[in-house]
């Protein structure tokens, strides 16, 4: 009982840890990634379908993504894509290919970029928190029901509470690691 409930609060943490690496990729700093393109829905043929699965992304530069659709007709679906999402870049189309060139961070830019990284982390730190405290309220059921005794209780707050500060610690670390991406010149 108490291990399925420590159990399914350090799959909810993972889960948190995954979706905030997974956020965070798609903030754009001064280097070229293809995961900057994995949020972008393109209408094709009156379906919304993720831009990864209608064309191939590389990197051939630093600051140049790739854009190669399967099926050339959907070229124009994929420009207009990525001109409605929030990256601010201006795709190149010469009617093959896409060329995103990625700009340099302004300063002002970086410090936004930064804000976001702080409050997505935020974010994170305040989900594991919740899971911490929905595992708790959940032992504390379980004592009420005389499942689990108090002291087997206070055991499974103090594996909780580990277990939150770990994953708190490495959320911290994984935004760290962002912001001076961002900040890197």
């Amino acid at each position: 009982m108490i291990k399925d409930v420590l159990d399914d609060a350090r799959k909810r943490m993972h889960k948190t840890i995954d979706a905030l690496q997974s956020d965070l990729r798609s903030i754009r700093t001064g280097r070229a990634s293809p995961a900057l393109l994995e949020h972008i829905e393109v209408d094709y043929y009156g379906m919304s379908t993720p831009l990864v699965q209608l064309a191939g992304v590389t990197v051939p530069e630093p600051r140049l993504l790739v854009v190669r659709p399967w099926d050339p007709k959907s070229l124009g679906a994929i420009e207009k894509a990525i001109l409605k999402s929030d990256l601010g870049l201006n795709p190149n189309n010469d009617g093959v290919i896409i060329r995103l060139i990625i700009p340099a961070l302004t300063e002002e830019r970086r410090r936004d970029l930064s804000k976001q990284v702080t409050r997505r982390v935020e974010e994170a730190r305040v989900s594991a928190r919740n899971i911490r405290r929905d595992a708790i309220d959940m032992l504390r059921d379980l004592e009420k029901e005389k499942m689990i005794s108090e002291d087997e209780l206070e055991l499974a707050q103090k594996k909780t509470q580990e277990l939150t500060d770990e994953s708190i610690k490495q959320i911290e670390e994984i935004g760290k690691a962002k912001e001076a991406e961002i900040l890197e010149r």
